[in-house]
């Protein structure tokens, strides 16, 4: 059974306070422990442990808690029709009063449905994106290697000719048609 934040509520606030309406020694500990748990006591602290095995009433809390917990977790790692914002909403009309309920914006409401915000519609496309930018990266170095090896290549080439020239021909004239 999952509880609701009301029947919580009303537990917590009917269940700490004895017939009288001072604080049981329940509601002592725990507001001991709230007030401790920001110095990072939290529930490992052992006189709480000890009470905790001693006490049926926070053993049924704690319980409860955790079952609160789990419930929100699993309600959270499901996946949800894309309708669910839709019928949420249909609920949360059906509770107003009768004028609200026929109001055109509560109609609008009841039949509104999620719109995915824009990383969101693209995160399908980030693994293509992702490729297709590799490949250009790529290209891009391939380009730029293969014109500064055209370019080396170029320049030792000159050199070689203006030395088979200098050797031919003589060096003042090669250096006439190769100058540097």
């Amino acid at each position: 059974m999952i509880m609701t934040s009301t029947n919580v509520h009303r537990e917590t606030s009917f269940a700490g306070r004895a017939q009288t309406g001072r604080p049981t020694k329940c509601r002592q500990i725990r507001a001991r422990l709230y007030r401790f748990v920001s110095s990072s006591l939290g529930l490992d602290a052992s006189w709480v442990q000890n009470h905790i095995a001693d006490c049926p009433r926070c053993r049924r809390r704690l319980a409860a808690v955790g079952k609160v917990e789990m419930a929100l977790s699993l309600v959270k790692s499901q996946r949800h029709n894309l309708d669910l914002l839709m019928r949420a909403n249909a609920q949360a009309v059906g509770v107003l009063r009768h004028s609200l309920r026929q109001a055109p914006k509560a109609e609008k409401l009841k039949k509104t449905l999620p719109e995915p915000t824009l990383p969101e519609r693209l995160s399908k496309y980030k693994h293509s994106a992702a490729n297709v930018a590799a490949c250009f990266a790529i290209l891009l170095l391939t380009k730029i290697g293969v014109f500064s090896s055209m370019q080396g290549l170029q320049t030792h080439s000159q050199e070689v000719l203006k030395q088979y020239y200098a050797g031919r021909i003589g060096q003042d004239l090669a250096d006439e048609i190769f100058p540097a």
